[in-house]
């Protein structure tokens, strides 16, 4: 019994450290990619990789920051997003999804993925 009960208790710890890594702190000399390298490269674990998705990023911070959406090294898109803002961004397949902080001080993000109607 006991050990059901700790096998329950690690099953819903390491759910809380997924949901946990869904938010990033930025600091004001740190790009960072969300998404669109890979795994092992990606902050973020996407669901949709390698199709279309939306990104949903929430700045939770208390200073705005910059999305940057890029193909190839080729920048695309750059949206600015304000303290409490949500932005859903389009990304399309092989496009990589980018946090880049505000050079005034620490910014705050959470990012989500959910999947693009066809």
């Amino acid at each position: 019994m006991k050990t059901i009960i700790l096998v329950i208790s690690l099953v819903f710890a390491v759910q809380l450290e997924v949901i946990a890594q869904t938010e990033f702190v930025l600091e004001p000399s740190q790009s960072m990619i969300m998404t669109g390298k890979g795994p092992g490269q990606d902050g973020t674990i996407n669901p949709y990789i390698g199709q279309d998705f939306i990104a949903i990023v929430k700045n939770i911070g208390k200073r705005k920051f910059s999305i940057r959406v890029q193909e190839n090294g080729k920048i695309i898109e750059e949206i600015p997003i304000l303290k409490g803002d949500i932005k859903k961004v389009k990304l399309l397949k092989g496009y990589e999804l980018y946090l880049d902080p505000n050079p005034k001080g620490i910014a705050k993000a959470s990012v989500d993925y959910e999947k693009m109607d066809e």
